[in-house]
């Protein structure tokens, strides 16, 4: 894991973006079905890697919403943020006695492209999985990295229009509080026993309550 302020940070970035827990998106499945096929593997998700859980935005070929990040093989992808390819786990000691290897959905292979913001955060991870040991040909290497881009994409839309509606519901928020304010001295001018009466530069009355009158 990295270190901990460092690690503060990304989990901070990650957060930042609003996606975490939700919904299903069209658009984010279809870069996973798309993945799967180009890579020719029967898994392919994307991975956003939290403090204790990796949380899937979209998984093809395997039904999983989150895994504990104990066993989470994106958390060893994010911290090098270079493509990390395991063509065989059974065979790697960092990976040998992991559940999901060991256990169902017993995994052999993973690949892992990770999911790097613009500040340099890794977020988590888009990979495909196999049951068999095997390894990815250049155009599949390819097919990756340019899809975890247009995924990093599409996470970076999704915080735009987040932040876009938040404005606009501050807006809003604002102009309704502006016309409480104005009514709220329209009432006051006009209930008030006092004479209130306001006048230009000029010295002209623009405006007097009733009490002034």
């Amino acid at each position: 894991m990295l270190p901990t302020a460092e690690e503060a940070k990304r989990i901070a970035a990650l957060h930042s973006y609003g996606v975490l827990d939700t919904p299903a998106e069209p658009e984010f499945d279809r870069l996973t079905q798309l993945l799967a096929h180009l890579c020719e593997a029967p898994i392919a998700l994307i991975s956003l890697v939290d403090g204790e859980r990796q949380w899937f935005k979209s998984v093809h070929g395997i039904a999983w919403t989150e895994t504990g990040r104990a066993v989470s093989i994106c958390s060893h992808a994010i911290e090098q943020q270079v493509l990390c390819v395991i063509e065989d786990m059974q065979a790697d000691s960092r990976f040998c006695d992991n559940p999901l290897v060991v256990g169902e959905p017993h995994l052999r292979f993973y690949a892992g492209m990770p999911l790097v913001t613009p500040d340099g955060h890794a977020l988590g991870a888009v990979a495909v999985l196999d049951r068999i040991p095997r390894h990815l040909n250049s155009v599949q290497v390819e097919a990756l990295q340019t899809l975890a881009l247009q995924v990093m994409a599409q996470i970076e839309s999704h915080r735009q229009r987040a932040l876009l509606t938040q404005a606009m519901q501050a807006r809003e928020r604002s102009h309704a509080a502006l016309h409480d304010s104005d009514a709220s001295w329209r009432r006051l001018f006009a209930s008030s026993a006092t004479g209130i009466v306001s006048a230009g530069a000029d010295g002209r009355y623009l405006s007097a309550n009733p009490a002034f009158c």
